[in-house]
């Protein structure tokens, strides 16, 4: 494949990707009960999220599929959303609202995220390995901490 025409399919996929990944940062409204009992608002970056005003690093791993999408937080796949994978750590020591924590006694290490209009999911997992988000791996796992909602 020649130089030029390299180029003229590497930027326009950079430009995709890096879209995708950008959908998902900003300041997000808890809407779900569960987000607006444990977590409250979250703020998303690069490489952080804030949850009740505490900061923590994340990096982002890889995009997620459709299927994973589909498994994880029952989309429709064929909708037009997007979500990555991202690892993390945040201690079990750490209370957020009404002294609750994301995955009680397990640390929280990967978590899921999932945009569509203006609307985002969030999939807390305690695993040391990656998730496997299908729904057969999903139904068997314990690792699953919950799936928060929030908005914009």
């Amino acid at each position: 494949m020649s130089h030029p025409l390299r180029k003229a399919i590497a930027v326009p996929f950079l430009l995709c990707c890096l879209t995708l990944a950008a959908q998902e940062k900003g300041m997000w409204r808890a809407s779900s009960s569960n987000a607006r009992s444990i977590t409250g608002d979250v703020a998303l970056s690069d490489e952080r999220i804030t949850i009740n005003f505490m900061s923590f690093t994340m990096v982002r791993v890889r995009p997620l599929e459709k299927a994973e999408l589909s498994a994880a937080f029952d989309a429709d796949a064929t909708a037009a959303g997007t979500g990555s994978l991202y690892r993390l750590n945040i201690p079990s020591t750490r209370k957020f609202l009404k002294k609750n924590s994301l995955c009680g006694a397990e640390d929280t290490t990967w978590m899921a995220a999932y945009t569509t209009g203006r609307s985002l999911q969030l999939a807390f997992f305690s695993s040391q390995k990656p998730p496997v988000l299908t729904l057969d791996a999903l139904a068997n796992s314990s690792d699953t901490c919950g799936i928060f909602t929030y908005s914009y």
